[in-house]
């Protein structure tokens, strides 16, 4: 049996149903009987590759336009998403938060992942997107964050106007089309399991024990849970 059970979680900092998905995911490796043994590994995957922000434009313009909707219903909807957020220990400010391209902040990640910080460097980045209202497309923001979470500032700087990192970005991508990830959070454990959305924490600990109890058992990949809600895709989040 390993003693390391390798949890991969592909996810956009965009995405508000992945800062959600890693409370719940935390919460059911903190009541795990080996969770000492967790590795978690990020994985790129943008929500919308060829967004460009619009000034001025808030989240609640930019659902209602994209869903031919009004605004009542999109503030309806990131009320109702906040709501979640809260529940699950988060505090969301979608009137603060900027609009931005998530390229930069992946391959930041990638950075991060190289130096065993990606974890940390997610955590900040959600919440400087969904609570801090930061432009998380901002090499300053950028910087700062990554700083903080442990990173060298000549490294960072070595990202701004280069390519560094963005081929590791799309390999992500390109993982997460052959698995047939339409939507994220979506979880990986071992290389066996998977679990699609920000599902129930039990979801997500009996998935880890399942994949514990199996070992080094090879198997096709099985979707232990799907849903359209409470995960995010290309044509919004749900």
């Amino acid at each position: 049996m390993k003693n390391q059970l390798k949890v991969q979680i592909w996810s956009d900092v965009m995405c508000p149903f992945c800062y959600i998905g890693k409370r719940k995911i935390e919460e059911a490796i903190t009541q795990f009987e080996n969770k000492d043994s967790i590795e978690i590994e990020w994985k790129s995957f943008e929500l919308d590759p060829r967004f460009v922000a619009t000034s001025g434009e808030t989240i609640a313009d930019h659902l209602a336009e994209k869903y031919g909707r009004d605004i009542d219903w999109a503030q309806s909807m990131l009320e109702n998403t906040t709501q979640t957020a809260k529940s699950n220990g988060l505090d969301f400010h979608f009137e603060k938060a900027i609009l931005a391209n998530s390229l930069n902040a992946h391959r930041l990640l990638h950075l991060a992942k190289k130096h065993n910080r990606s974890n940390d460097l997610e955590e900040l980045l959600f919440k400087a997107y969904f609570t801090e209202g930061k432009n998380v497309n901002d090499w300053n923001t950028l910087q700062e964050i990554g700083q903080k979470a442990g990173l060298h500032i000549d490294e960072i700087k070595q990202l701004i106007d280069t390519d560094i990192f963005t081929k590791e970005v799309r390999q992500d991508q390109q993982q997460a089309q052959e698995l047939g990830v339409t939507g994220v959070p979506f979880f990986v454990f071992d290389n066996k399991y998977a679990v699609s959305g920000a599902q129930p924490t039990e979801v997500f600990l009996k998935t880890l024990e399942k994949a514990w109890e199996e070992g080094n058992f090879e198997t096709k990949l099985k979707l232990q849970n799907t849903s359209d809600k409470n995960s995010c895709g290309i044509d919004g989040c749900e």
